[in-house]
């Protein structure tokens, strides 16, 4: 049987000496999820969200909004802006952006001014957007395992099956086909839970929306393919 971690487990409010009990590996990647189902008939996706960070131990360090957009396949935009910069001339100049355009992977900081562009097939970390957005096949690059419901809902567990991605496992909790929460654990034992608001599903997605050109006086590392 498979185990949750320390962090994942303790903000689904069970002790972490506790595993939870999942079902066998093969019959998880063998039996379609919700995931699977909510990916099914995905075209496009358009959510704000709200994000807050806790450390190993639990305490909160950040809490910041976001917005998620996805066209799928492979492309989406995934903004991030701290709480305490949500509007006005400092929150344009705060936080971070990443986008696929179907053939680069952007990372904006926009704190540091700066720009890190890579080929997505050459993009060897795995996120949760690409996840959504079809930039990486689920089955490939992730397992996927039933977790059972807890808090009315439907909990799906995702690891990475490579070394480079940017989190260590994740939790997708659904309510019926809608997703309402991922929690992710990052590999310094960091714990980032997200809160989908205002979602839209196969909604309109203009093409301008997903493409990206660097800012003025951004440093750039990493060339793009053409």
């Amino acid at each position: 049987m498979l185990k949750v971690s320390g962090g994942i487990a303790a903000v689904l409010g069970m002790a972490v000496a506790v595993p939870l009990m999942l079902v066998p590996v093969a019959q998880a990647l063998s039996s379609p999820s919700p995931l699977d189902a909510y990916l099914d008939d995905l075209h496009t996706l358009r959510a704000t969200f709200l994000q807050t960070l806790t450390d190993a131990n639990g305490r909160e360090i950040d809490r910041a909004t976001g917005t998620l957009i996805v066209s799928r396949p492979g492309k989406f935009s995934w903004a991030i802006r701290p709480e305490v910069a949500s509007s006005g001339a400092q929150a344009r100049a705060a936080g971070q952006l990443m986008v696929s355009d179907g053939r680069n992977l952007w990372f904006l900081d926009r704190d540091l001014e700066q720009v890190t562009v890579k080929p997505v097939d050459a993009a060897l970390s795995a996120t949760p957007a690409m996840l959504l957005s079809g930039t990486v096949d689920v089955r490939k690059n992730f397992t996927v395992t039933p977790a059972g419901q807890r808090a009315g809902l439907d909990w799906v567990l995702v690891e990475p099956r490579g070394a480079d991605a940017d989190f260590r496992r994740a939790l997708f909790g659904f309510a019926g086909r809608e997703l309402k929460q991922m929690i992710l654990e990052d590999k310094l034992g960091q714990t980032a839970t997200i809160v989908f608001e205002r979602v839209e599903r196969n909604g309109p997605v203009a093409a301008q929306e997903l493409s990206f050109t660097p800012p003025p006086g951004a440093d750039v590392i990493g060339t793009p393919g053409k």
